[in-house]
């Protein structure tokens, strides 16, 4: 596939084969967007349950979160903040989680940015067990802000994903037909890759 071509007909999902395979491990893989240069109709699909809701702010979680986040702020004409790992911004508030590994790990966000009244959409790459998302709501609901929802290319079915699911609005990319491969964190498109 020609990742410059946009095609005429273009289906649901229809860019996700142009989203390279990357792996965390010999269990982990996920879809690394960094080579999807038509951003368009992934944020499109991203935006489709939020076409109603007000939203102030998108946050992106470290770090391809950064990506898609910061093509989900320009498209709203709002404004970007990062969620990033602990270490790296000044005057923070930070949050625990464990990852997807099980890894305990810490984030942070600025205090000086979210406050109550404020609508903010997380955006994320990919939620396996659902851990960093959640760490990352925390982060913003304990400043007073109001989460409207998240969107990630992929959302698993695990418990973490199906909690998420039930409890805040979101969006991902991914057709009904493909949800299975998700869960078992490869795609049939991933063949056309050679390691």
């Amino acid at each position: 596939m020609d990742v410059l071509a946009v095609p005429q007909k273009r289906e649901e999902g229809w860019y996700l084969p142009l989203m390279a395979p990357n792996t965390k491990g010999p269990k982990f893989a996920w879809l690394d967007p960094s080579r999807l240069l038509q951003f368009t109709d992934c944020v499109k699909d991203l935006l489709k349950p939020f076409q109603n809701e007000t939203i102030d702010l998108v946050a992106g979680i470290d770090a391809m979160g950064f990506i898609l986040g910061s093509a989900v702020a320009v498209t709203l004409g709002k404004g970007f903040l990062a969620i990033r790992k602990a270490g790296h911004l000044f005057q923070t508030r930070t949050q625990d989680y464990s990852d997807y590994s099980g890894q305990e790990k810490l984030m942070e966000v600025r205090v000086d940015v979210l406050k109550p009244g404020l609508r903010v959409l997380i955006v994320d790459q990919w939620i396996e067990t659902g851990g960093t998302m959640r760490a990352a709501i925390k982060l913003v609901e304990n400043q007073g802000a109001t989460v409207v929802g998240i969107a990630a290319v992929a959302i698993e079915n695990g418990v973490g994903g199906k909690w998420l699911k039930e409890n805040y609005k979101y969006s991902h990319c991914i057709p009904n037909e493909l949800q299975s491969q998700i869960d078992s964190q490869y795609l049939e498109s991933f063949k056309n890759f050679s390691g």
